[in-house]
């Protein structure tokens, strides 16, 4: 409704003037007579549309007399089309309350001022309309810092941004702008950026997934938007299998997949990134299931599928205590003339429960001599990591053949790489060409041809999804989140070739 937008304030200047944002909206209320009947006249006139549907507004209020309402009398806020002199206006729900003697329709004046505001009426108020397409809102935050990343038409408003920020986000302390690309000044995707307001303390604390994470924002990666990602990703691994996180960062992938019980090999080369890490084992109490590696990613790909078979051969498993209660021994009943008495009256003393006693128990979890799982968490290059899978599982081939007993085998990883690539305004549209264009690169960087996965690479329909998964070189896209106008993050899953996992080694 138009009379409850914020009232234009737009003074060319770099302060925010909070009083400006103060409005008055002049309203009815049916004042209730008896605070008893508030619950009635609310249900009944909602029913009628004739209350006031707001959002943030509760329509019960005290009555707009000072006097009266230091007595507890109450009122009901009305729908602006409700006007008090003119009973036309009245819906028939307040003419019969007002005909009771139990409703006295009166004026209200509505007092809005700037804490009513959101951020986004706030930032429309005032700014010019032609920014209004692109309010800066898509912040990310860790911890108590806001991160913005502000286009360059909305430079000159930045301290008002942040300053807005903080009124409206009590959680937020530090409001930052970053002043560079990630990934393209620093290989640990960190960034250079500038304290528009708050203190520059960046230590922060964050909670995913039922983990707690702690670190310095300005010296690793964190992105607060990816935590669907990460969840959809670890809904994927199964407790006991082994996950290879080769760009692991402070561990959202590794960490919560510990937690259920998933053996996760997880490496960073930000040694930064690697100290948080190890942190974060430590304080979540993963350590039996997750391990942390400092290595170059091409390096660690080789290096963690062959720890893993031979630390798999060598019998490392994971040793978890849990506590059980031991089966409890009912006291003997109270006895009197052979005749059991279960009635507490006739004993005033009867003797204690026993405690509850426990005993400890080991489950000891073998360690697989295969990863299940690679995960490759850097869009701007993850894809040109790929050469380094030719020959992984050289000279194992055994570890993947048919057993003689079940005719089953062991599969080879499935590899999730994250990318960028092309976004367009029409979205089948835009998959289809990302499809195209991110099986185009793996395929180069593996030497091995891919397809989409479905519709878009032509497999055929009759195949269910676990037969369409086992196809070598078939491609799952699944699209991540939108980056930037013409760009949008990706993740690429496959299985990976037998021809590439085979291959000799280099």
């Amino acid at each position: 409704m138009t009379i409850f937008r914020p009232p234009i304030v737009r003074t060319g200047t770099a302060a925010l003037n909070r009083a400006l944002f103060s409005k008055t909206v002049d309203i009815a209320a049916a004042a209730v007579l008896d605070n008893r009947l508030i619950s009635k006249y609310r249900k009944s006139l909602d029913a009628g549309k004739e209350i006031l549907h707001v959002d943030r507004v509760s329509p019960i209020r005290p009555h707009p007399d000072k006097a009266l309402a230091e007595q507890g009398r109450k009122c009901l806020l009305l729908a602006p089309s409700v006007r008090p002199e003119a009973s036309d206006t009245w819906g028939p729900v307040l003419k019969e309350g007002v005909d009771k003697k139990e409703l006295t329709v009166v004026p209200y004046e509505l007092r809005l001022d700037y804490d009513y505001w959101t951020y986004r009426d706030v930032m429309g108020s005032i700014l010019p309309e032609d920014l209004h397409d692109e309010i800066p809102s898509g912040f990310n935050i860790a911890g108590h810092v806001a991160h913005l990343n502000l286009r360059d038409n909305y430079l000159s408003y930045k301290n008002l941004v942040a300053e807005i920020i903080l009124d409206k986000n009590p959680q937020i302390k530090t409001v930052i702008n970053k002043v560079d690309n990630v990934g393209s000044e620093s290989e640990f995707r960190t960034f250079q950026y500038e304290v528009l307001a708050g203190p520059g303390d960046l230590n922060v604390q964050v909670s995913e997934s039922d983990c707690i994470f702690e670190f310095d924002y300005s010296k690793v990666y964190w992105n607060s938007k990816l935590e669907s990602e990460h969840r959809r990703l670890i809904n994927l691994f199964q407790p006991g299998e082994v996950v290879c996180d080769v760009m692991a960062g402070i561990g959202p992938f590794a960490v919560p997949a510990g937690k259920k019980r998933v053996f996760v090999w997880a490496n960073d080369k930000n040694p930064e990134s690697f100290k948080c890490l190890e942190a974060a084992i430590k304080k979540n109490k993963v350590t039996p299931f997750v391990r942390p590696f400092c290595e170059d990613g091409r390096v660690f790909i080789h290096q963690a599928a062959d720890s893993v078979f031979e630390a798999s051969q060598s019998g490392e498993c994971a040793v978890v205590i849990r506590k059980e209660a031991l089966p409890q021994t009912e006291p003997s009943p109270i006895t009197t003339n052979d005749t059991t008495t279960t009635n507490s009256n006739s004993n005033p003393n009867p003797p204690p429960r026993p405690r509850t006693r426990y005993t400890t128990r080991e489950d000891r979890i073998p360690l697989p001599p295969t990863i299940s799982h690679f995960v490759m968490n850097l869009p701007a290059s993850a894809i040109d990591f790929l050469p380094a899978y030719r020959g992984v599982y050289a000279g194992r081939e055994a570890l993947f053949a048919e057993t003689p007993d079940t005719r089953q085998r062991q599969r080879l990883p499935m590899v999730h790489v994250h990318c960028f690539s092309v976004k367009a305004a029409d979205q089948e549209a835009a998959l289809r060409l990302a499809q195209a264009d991110i099986c185009e690169r793996i395929g180069e960087k593996l030497g091995f041809v891919v397809r989409p996965a479905a519709a878009g690479g032509g497999v055929g329909e009759e195949k269910g999804k676990e037969e369409e998964e086992e196809e070598e070189g078939v491609v799952a896209v699944h699209c991540v989140r939108d980056v930037a106008p013409a760009k949008s993050m990706y993740c690429a899953s496959f299985r990976l070739p037998r021809e590439v996992a085979f291959a000799a080694r280099g």
